[in-house]
């Protein structure tokens, strides 16, 4: 991997996201929420703008999600925080000592991440929870920043396919090996790719967890593995 453009800090790259109109369909859509609102949320002011990266810039795990919910980090302007996937997410960090505490509702409650820094591979709430492929394909320079940044990164988690496939994307953009044939998502697969360790699993939607495609148990083993693999 090339080494970063000098003087760029985490805290500028994240302004830049929070700034970055490169989607129009995005740029209206999480607005659009955030002036519509939901009922149960009508009082809050939302976010409505793209989520930046959150966690321990000394983070040996990365973990990588889809993209902000409408009404959960696209209101909230935090990862994975105010909604269903948060919910389950959260408390699986803790139990892993990866985070304070074991519920997230705003960007201000207190949480703090311990070596861990979490992203998704598309910035901005989307239409239906599906960014386009040209959508991700634009939010990747910031995933490949983010790699270059967090230096001492080691584990790499992908929370579902698309997290899966867009974390290969990018790294083979950094001109790592990928292995052929190219491998395949499954949970709890492990890839060595150049110098990280890529873990997958499914994603916490409500989807998988209420339907036990997901349950706690799996997603603990892939929590604790990444400790397994840290302590090597």
């Amino acid at each position: 991997m090339s080494s970063p453009p000098d003087g760029i800090s985490l805290e500028d790259l994240n302004r830049r996201i929070v700034s970055c109109r490169r989607c129009p369909r995005l740029v209206e859509y999480r607005q659009r929420v955030a002036r519509e609102k939901r009922r149960a949320y009508r009082d809050q002011e939302y976010w409505g703008r793209p989520v930046p990266g959150v966690g321990d810039p000394a983070a040996r795990v990365l973990l990588v999600g889809l993209a902000p919910g409408a009404h959960g980090s696209n209101r909230t302007g935090r990862m994975f925080t105010g909604d269903g996937s948060g919910d389950f997410l959260t408390p699986a960090l803790h139990r892993a000592g990866f985070a304070s505490q074991s519920s997230s509702i705003s960007r201000d409650d207190g949480l703090e991440l311990h070596d861990l820094y979490i992203l998704a591979i598309a910035h901005c709430a989307p239409p239906g929870n599906r960014p386009s492929p040209e959508e991700i394909a634009r939010c990747r320079v910031y995933l490949r920043e983010h790699l270059h940044l967090l230096s001492r990164l080691r584990v790499l988690i992908a929370l579902g396919k698309r997290a899966f496939d867009g974390l290969l994307a990018a790294l083979g953009d950094e001109g790592l090996e990928i292995a052929r044939p190219r491998p395949a998502f499954s949970h709890g697969a492990e890839i060595h790719v150049g110098p990280f360790i890529l873990l997958a699993s499914y994603h916490p939607s409500l989807q998988n967890t209420q339907t036990g495609r997901l349950t706690a148990t799996m997603f603990d083993r892939v929590f604790r593995r990444a400790r397994s693999l840290l302590s090597r």
